[in-house]
């Protein structure tokens, strides 16, 4: 498989010297999907976090819904037929319906209610293996008491750049009748074609982070938003037919990937993990996540702009390459 790369490059007059000076701009396109995503020179879009985010969590804590005194008298319950006991939970996690839902199944599950403010530093493996246990629960649950429901994913969106409404960290689970435009676009890609280009990824090694078994993580290398990581899971199509074993390999790499982003000064993140109907041949279970920008005082800007969201066209300063070498080394053990 070749890997798809047109270089621009843009000419102007400095306006100190008048003197010619050249932009390199990379254009990539993805083996999977075929959107294209530009690869900036580095100028600094994504500033590290001097957000003082400890001070604002303690601000707006007193009126969080997912906080230990309020949790089960403003959050909704699960009907029935999905959980006789109206939430899920699992270890620390609590899941629950979404009180502004998304889909006919929508849900949400906080990694525990006493964890209001939790930096992606102080995110660990059993933390996460939990939260993701609940989701996999809330979707077999769904799947058995709604049978047409069969495309589910995994979501996050962690503080507010990421479009979080809420900054009591959680999960979001979506299961519907219908993929999302990303889950058909995935679904389509014949299923000999993601292993072709796992194994190009693996030969050339500029983007390869390592597998942890049955999960096989790289960076990128058309991707949509900074510092973007994907992730593959052979074998299983659906977060239903996750087992114990492959939810707890497949957090402990959502952690180094999240503990990684702490040390790479980024606070805000998106999550998608990208399910098809079970059983769905060739398809494997994968994600994507990625860091959004950070809070800064007294303003900030957004690395979401126009070719992000209309024309679906990632345009990030931070090389997937320069991104793999931070955190290869995370992933090789």
């Amino acid at each position: 498989m070749e890997l798809e790369r047109t270089v621009l490059i843009a000419e102007m007059l400095a306006p100190d010297t008048g003197e010619l000076t050249r932009t390199r701009i990379e254009v990539r396109v993805d083996p999977l999907t075929g959107h294209t995503s530009r690869i900036l020179p580095n100028r600094g879009l994504m500033p590290p976090n001097d957000f003082d985010l400890e001070a604002f969590a303690r601000e707006n804590q007193p009126r969080c819904p997912f906080c230990p005194e309020r949790i089960e008298q403003l959050t909704p319950r699960l009907p029935p037929a999905i959980d006789p006991d109206g939430r899920i939970v699992r270890g620390e996690a609590v899941l629950f319906p979404n009180l502004h839902a998304y889909s006919s199944h929508s849900c949400v599950s906080v990694y525990s209610p006493r964890l209001h403010y939790l930096p992606l530093g102080r995110i660990t493996e059993r933390l996460m293996a939990d939260n993701l246990s609940a989701q996999v629960a809330y979707a077999k649950a769904v799947m058995a008491a709604d049978p047409d429901s069969r495309w589910s994913s995994i979501n996050a969106n962690h503080m507010l750049p990421s479009g979080s409404s809420l900054f009591h960290p959680h999960l979001q689970g979506v299961t519907d009748p219908l993929p999302t435009t990303l889950q058909r676009m995935l679904a389509d890609v014949p299923a000999s074609r993601f292993e072709v280009y796992l194994e190009a990824e693996r030969r050339s090694g500029e983007r390869w982070l390592g597998s942890s078994g049955r999960v096989q993580w790289l960076v990128s290398f058309a991707p949509i938003a900074p510092a973007e990581l994907r992730a593959f899971v052979f074998g299983v199509s659906s977060p239903a037919e996750l087992d114990d074993d492959l939810t707890a390999e497949l957090a402990q790499g959502l952690t180094r990937a999240l503990n990684a982003y702490a040390e790479l000064g980024y606070e805000s993140f998106n999550l998608a993990i990208y399910g098809a109907p079970p059983g769905f041949a060739g398809y494997p279970l994968n994600l994507r996540i990625a860091c959004r920008s950070n809070l800064k005082q007294p303003a900030y800007r957004s690395d979401s702009t126009f070719l992000e969201r209309l024309h679906w066209e990632g345009a990030v300063d931070l090389a997937p390459e320069g991104v793999a070498d931070r955190l290869r080394d995370r992933f090789a053990s």
